[in-house]
């Protein structure tokens, strides 16, 4: 898998980065996108400091031509995208009845749309290599939905909706494309909520704790080897038990 070149959005937030870390360590090529200069400065120097060399390109996932640009940059240095996660995401939360039309389009631009706006521009690649790996990174509330989040769930709800009708368009092709879909994972953002708040949330999960970003990470990996050709379409639910659909 040394000569793969992936692409991971949303790359350097937590479960991103920890996507990334992996991506790199098994010899792939990363590159990630960004908005903040400032932020990506110092996390790429994080990086560095780990011996993990990344591809930074400039580019907004809810903007369709930024993402043409941004995948031609990524392909002119790196060469043909093989893998892509679709990992960026937001939250603007509040209970529907007080949601504006902004915070509604915000989220849904940003989670849901931009998995158009991203893989559109790799597709037809992958397709014409007859290989490729798709992954969406969704979530827990996109399965059970949430209290002030309509937009979120929404939009995590579609990105697998997106998962399966992709995995049959392009399943003869020999691209595989699934969904894993975390529970509450110990970010910075969900750290920074209060430690009573939190309590009540681990109360919730059978396992009594919250998820590591690299075990979101490692069920990504386990979609991309070429033992994992036969899963296609699927949503592997990782939340410690915290929601057990089917």
């Amino acid at each position: 898998m040394s000569a793969r070149v992936a692409l991971v959005t949303g790359g350097t937030g937590g479960i991103g980065t920890a996507i990334v870390e992996r991506l790199a360590k098994m010899g792939i090529k990363v590159a990630t996108n960004y908005r903040n200069e400032e932020k990506t400065k110092a996390w790429r120097k994080k990086m560095a400091d780990k011996g993990i060399e990344v591809l930074t390109v400039k580019g907004d996932v809810s903007d369709p031509e930024a993402c043409k640009a941004m995948v031609k940059a990524i392909e002119d240095k790196l060469g043909p995208i093989d893998i892509l996660v679709n990992n960026a995401g937001i939250t603007r939360d509040t209970t529907f009845h007080k949601m504006t039309y902004e915070q509604w389009t915000d989220v849904v631009n940003t989670n849901l749309n931009a998995c158009f706006n991203v893989t559109r521009p790799i597709i037809e690649g992958m397709r014409a290599r007859k290989w490729g790996r798709i992954v969406q990174i969704s979530s827990i509330n996109g399965q059970k939905g949430q209290y002030g989040q309509a937009n979120y769930a929404a939009a995590k709800a579609g990105m697998h909706g997106f998962t399966i009708s992709l995995a049959q368009e392009n399943a003869k092709f020999g691209i595989t494309v699934n969904t894993v879909s975390p529970g509450y994972i110990g970010t910075d953002m969900v750290m920074a909520v209060p430690e009573e708040v939190r309590a009540k949330i681990v109360a919730q999960i059978p396992l009594g704790r919250l998820g590591e970003p690299d075990e979101i990470a490692y069920a990504v990996t386990f979609f991309l080897d070429d033992k994992a050709a036969w899963v296609t379409g699927a949503n592997l639910a990782i939340n410690g038990g915290h929601y057990m659909g089917w």
